[in-house]
Parts: structure tokens; sequence; C-alpha cells
């Protein structure tokens, strides 16, 4: 079977480049989360508010979306 990589060193700089892009996806999630997690802290909101709130955005988007596609 014939490598896809036509030296080692292009194999190496895929995975340090694979590495850093996965890093950065990381970080970022890590600082979303941060993020929500100070916007939420003194929220009296349980989970099912959360919810609950969040099917009532997606509905209203589905029906948005449904109105602009006819």
């Amino acid at each position: 079977m014939e490598s896809r990589y036509h030296c080692p060193s292009q194999k190496n700089e895929c995975r340090f480049a694979r590495s850093a892009v996965i890093r950065l996806a990381i970080q970022e999630t890590v600082d979303a989360l941060e993020v929500m997690d100070a916007l939420t802290s003194e929220s009296g909101l349980t989970g099912s508010d959360v919810q609950e709130i969040a099917d009532k955005i997606n509905e209203s988007g589905r029906k948005r979306d449904e109105e602009e596609s006819v």
C-alpha cells in the first residue's frame, strides 16, 4: 500500500498541524464554558428551565426557517 506522504517530514508536519488545531479547538471550548459559567453562576434557573427556554428558541428558529423557505 502506497503512503500518501512523500517523506517522513510531511507526516510529522501533518501531526503537528493537527495537534495545534485540536489544542485550539479545546481552548476555545474551555473559554466558552468559562464564559457560560460566569454568566450563569448567579442564575436561579434550573436545568429544566434552561431546557424549556432552549426548546422555545429552537421551535422559533424552525418556524422562521419554514416561513423563509416557502
